[in-house]
């Protein structure tokens, strides 16, 4: 499984020269886990850019994956790793789907650097 946290989403959609890192993972449908925190974020960044009716259209490819909403046990695990990570509070939610789920994150966050099963690639 994989796991795209929203700044592969935004570079993906944005067609810049780091989409082709993310696009395996996105493109994989069936492989793919999208956190609704991941929608959040994404669709704000998108709203604020472009307007609601490209973030609408955006958030629909997103649910090409199968959506992953925050439930409890996902919340206290995100404590948990957050509190022990020391990392804020949308990549401990992020993080700990990603765990539930049995999945690689893929992201240019440095907060993930050093993390087991992450997939990261450092932004220039």
């Amino acid at each position: 499984m994989n796991l795209v946290d929203s700044c592969g989403w935004l570079e993906y959609f944005a067609d810049t020269p780091y989409a082709d890192f993310f696009a395996p993972a996105i493109e994989d449908t069936a492989n793919l886990i999208v956190p609704t925190i991941c929608i959040l974020e994404v669709f704000k960044r998108v709203l604020q850019q472009r307007g609601e009716d490209a973030a609408l259209q955006i958030v629909a490819v997103m649910h090409q994956g199968q959506l992953v909403t925050l439930t409890e046990s996902i919340a206290l695990r995100a404590a948990k790793v957050g509190s022990e990570l020391k990392l804020p509070l949308a990549d401990s939610v992020i993080l700990a789907s990603a765990q539930t789920y049995g999945a690689l994150v893929w992201t240019q966050d440095a907060h993930f650097k050093d993390i087991e099963n992450v997939k990261y690639l450092a932004k220039t």
